[in-house]
Order: structure tokens, then sequence, then C-alpha cells
């Protein structure tokens, strides 16, 4: 295995995803995949390649890395200090991550999912069609310290790319659709949910995460008297004691408690980045409304590789040129850089 990526630390979330594993429902088997989907496809705009490579996805700690040989890297997802031999790196960029030198990536600034690309993507085998680790279906598992990780074939050499990314780390609004059970929350306790600021709770997981309102909680007529059926990614069930959970990539495929609604798959990712004590709100849109705003989604991914730009400008455009040190492709400038 001569071209491969060393994990000499690794924090107790970092695991390897993709794109997921999509129709297994039926077999109780969730979609699973990256927690922060976008930031896949940043990573592969960043390296110009397929997003449906996997990568690390860093759960709140990163690691130390170190590669066999030369590879290209990216870092998207929640912004941590990264730095290369000691050196900082830039986040939301690609770089050079020559062969015996040491990558080590800490917390997570802001949000609580990054991720670390690599030229090729990871070259683990495929089970059920994918390479993601679920942890709830005891698919896979997080990283230990000594795996080496085969990374597949990269023909590209161009790196030094950044972009920026949509602002999903703080909280912030979430568009919902009505659910199959929303008519059995009255009016107003609808109305209630949609004025309501709620916070993440420190409670959490790559299967969902409960959000704490800032007064009572939320009932029904039916109580939990709810058939269990099909559930997905993004659904909000309310449970016995009133509190919303959004489900995340990892849920359970039924669930008997009622569903005030499901998050938009374009700002799920504001849900999951959320950190304990993010303040977020919610905002009921019709079908129509979702239908074009995921188009015009799906049109912002597809445009992401234009979007980019080179991480050094040309010194010619420079006017602050002395504010940078430029050491072994490594960049540091100051903040507003």
């Amino acid at each position: 295995m001569s071209r491969a990526l060393i994990v000499h630390r690794a924090g107790p979330g970092v695991t390897v995803q993709d794109i997921g594993r999509p129709g297994y429902l039926a077999f109780g088997l969730s979609r699973g995949g990256a927690a922060d989907r976008l930031a896949l496809w940043e990573g592969a705009a960043l390296l110009n390649q397929p997003e449906t490579c996997a990568a690390l996805e860093l759960a709140g700690m990163g690691g130390t890395f170190e590669a066999r040989e030369d590879m290209r890297i990216a870092l998207t997802g929640a912004p941590m200090r990264a730095t290369l031999d000691g050196s900082p790196l830039v986040w939301n960029a690609s770089h050079t991550l020559p062969a015996g030198s040491k990558l080590e990536v800490g917390a997570a600034e802001r949000g609580s999912y990054g991720y670390l690309h690599l030229g090729g993507g990871i070259a683990t085998p495929e089970q059920l069609g994918s390479r993601a680790a679920h942890l709830a279906a005891r698919i896979g598992a997080a990283l230990a310290e000594g795996t080496q990780l085969p990374v597949g074939a990269d023909t590209r050499t161009d790196t030094g790319l950044t972009l920026d990314p949509l602002p999903r780390f703080d909280g912030g609004t979430v568009r919902l659709v009505p659910s199959l059970q929303t008519d059995v929350f009255a009016q107003a306790e609808i109305t209630r949910f949609e004025a309501t600021t709620f916070r993440r709770d420190t409670r959490g997981n790559r299967m969902g995460v409960r959000l704490l309102p800032d007064g009572e909680g939320f009932g029904t007529d039916a109580g939990l008297n709810i058939l269990s059926e099909v559930i997905v990614p993004g659904d909000v069930q309310v449970t016995g004691d009133g509190t919303p959970f959004v489900l995340l990539s990892e849920c359970q495929t039924t669930g008997g408690y009622p569903r005030i609604g499901s998050v938009l798959p374009a700002d799920l990712p504001r849900v999951a980045q959320a950190r304990p004590g993010a303040e977020l709100c919610f905002q009921f849109v019709t079908l129509d409304e979702a239908v074009e705003i995921e188009r015009r989604e799906v049109e912002r991914r597809r445009a992401l590789r234009k979007a980019t730009r080179p991480l050094i400008r040309d010194p010619h455009d420079m006017s602050d040129l002395l504010s940078y040190r430029l050491v072994d492709g490594v960049i540091a400038g100051d903040e507003d850089n």
C-alpha cells in the first residue's frame, strides 16, 4: 500500500464518509454518509474531482495525519485549526501534503463537523455501494491510531484554491415543509413553533440533535398515538415531553413520534453544523417553494468549481504584499486575507 494516509492520532468521531448508501430503507438501513453533505461538494470543487469521493469526517476534533507520498488535500466544513509541520494552513482551501510531513488538525472553532479530503479520495473497500461508516448500523468504525487508509489514484496536481463556504456554522433560520403529522398539532402550536428560538442541546450525534425551546414544549391532541412509519433525515420528531429532535444522516428508518415538519435538504447542514448552544429558528415553506429552493441549491453546488479562486493573488495585484509570509506553500497573512 504505497499510496496511503497514516493516522497517528484521531479524535473519537473521525470516520470515513461519502454521500452515503440510499436505497436500503426497506432493509432497516438509513442513508448515512456525511453529516454535512455540502462540505463534500466544496471539497470536490477545491480538488476538481467527483463529489462521490470519500473523505474524513472530523466530528469536533481532528487528529494527526501523514502521507506516505505527496498528496493533494482540501479542508472544508467546520473551521478547525490546521498546521503542516507547525505552519498554519488556510481552511476552505486546497493544499499539498508532502510525503512524510505531519498534518495536525485541532478542535472545531465554529460548527461541529470538519472534513479532510484527499486527491483521489479514500479507497477503502465499499460495503453496500458506499465507503461511509454507519456507526449506528455497525458498518465501519471510528478511526484508530495506526490506521493506514488507502488513497485512490490522483491524476491532477493543482492546489492553492479557496472558496467562500455557505454560512452554516452558527445556527440561524431553518426552512421546513409540513409532514404527514403536522395537522395533529393545533395551529396555535405550529405558530408558536415558528416563533420560538431553540438552542442546540449538548445531546446529539450523527443520528440527530435535540433542540431546547425558550419556553414550554409542544403537544398534540393525538398525544403519542401515531403509527410507526418511515422516517428520513430532516424529519423533526416531537417526543413525549414536547422536545423536538431533528434527525440526521444515521437516523433510524421508522418511528412513532409525531413529526411537526421536515427540514429541507438544503438547510440540513445548518442543523448538523450547529454546535451546542447555537440558536435555531424554523420557518415553514410550501412544497412549491421548497422545490424551487432545492433547484437553486443544486445549481449553486454545480457552480462551486467556478466559484473557487487562487489562494495566493497575483503579486502584481497585491498592494499588501508585505503583509504575507510565503513559506513552502503555506500562507500566513493578516486575518482579513
